[in-house]
C-alpha cells in the first residue's frame, strides 16, 4: 500500500531498514582473532568488509588482492552457523569479483586446496550498491562452523575489489561438553580435616 513520506524519517521504512539489516547480522558471529584473507594488498583490511549492514556504502574500507586478482577468505564463526544468504559489493568495474565459491568447514584453507569441490558456486552480477542477495543452498550450509569463501576471478581487471560482504543467517551457540574443576590443595589444613578416632576392631574366624 503506498504511503507519503513527509520532511521527517519514515517509520515503517526505518523499521524495515532495521530488521533488513539485523537479517545480515552474521557479522558479529565471526572470530575475528583468527579471520584470515589470502592475498590481501594490505594486512588486515579483509576483515573490514565484514560489518553491519547500514555501513556497507562506506568505500574507505575495502580489501584489494595483491599478486593476482585471486582472494580467499577463512572465516571462522563463535558457534554454529546456519547460513542462508550472501552478499558481495565492490566497484562497477573490472575490479569486481566475477566468481564466488563456498566451502563448508575446512579450517586454514590455502589457494592449494581450492581445487577441491566447492559446496555451491555463484556467477557473481556487478553490485556497486551492496543490494544482490545470493541465496545459499541451506541444506549445504545448516552446520558451519567455518565458512571459507574464493573468489577466482573478477571482470577484467588486474585485481579484484571489494567493499563489503554480508552473511545471512541463523547461530547457535557451539556445544561444549562440561569439564570439571578440581581444586587441589597445596598442603592440608590440619583444622580443616578432624579425623574422629577410630577403635579397631579384630575378628576371629573359628
Amino acid at each position: 500500500m503506498a504511503h507519503g513520506h513527509g520532511p521527517g524519517r519514515c517509520r515503517c521504512c526505518g523499521e524495515e531498514a532495521a530488521e533488513r539489516g539485523a537479517a545480515w547480522g552474521l557479522y558479529l558471529r565471526i572470530d575475528r582473532q583468527r579471520l584470515q584473507c589470502l592475498n590481501e594488498r594490505r594486512e588486515g583490511s579483509g576483515a573490514t568488509v565484514f560489518r553491519p549492514w547500514e555501513e556497507r556504502g562506506d568505500r574507505s574500507r575495502f580489501v584489494e588482492s595483491d599478486d593476482d586478482e585471486e582472494l580467499l577468505f577463512n572465516i571462522p564463526f563463535t558457534g554454529s552457523v546456519k547460513l542462508k544468504g550472501v552478499i558481495v559489493m565492490g566497484e562497477d568495474d573490472g575490479t569486481h569479483p566475477a566468481e564466488m565459491r563456498l566451502f563448508r568447514n575446512i579450517p586454514h584453507m590455502s589457494f592449494d586446496d581450492t581445487a577441491k569441490e566447492a559446496e555451491q558456486t555463484f556467477s557473481l552480477s556487478r553490485d556497486p550498491s551492496g543490494e544482490l542477495e545470493y541465496p545459499t543452498k541451506i541444506a549445504r550450509f545448516s552446520n558451519v562452523y567455518h565458512l571459507s569463501m574464493h573468489f577466482p576471478k573478477n571482470f577484467g581487471a588486474e585485481t579484484t575489489k571489494i567493499f563489503y560482504i554480508g552473511l545471512k543467517g541463523e547461530w547457535t551457540e557451539a556445544h561444549r561438553h562440561e569439564v570439571t574443576i578440581c581444586n587441589y590443595e597445596a598442603s592440608a589444613n590440619p583444622a580443616d580435616h578432624k579425623l574422629e578416632q577410630i577403635t579397631p576392631q579384630t575378628h576371629f574366624i573359628s
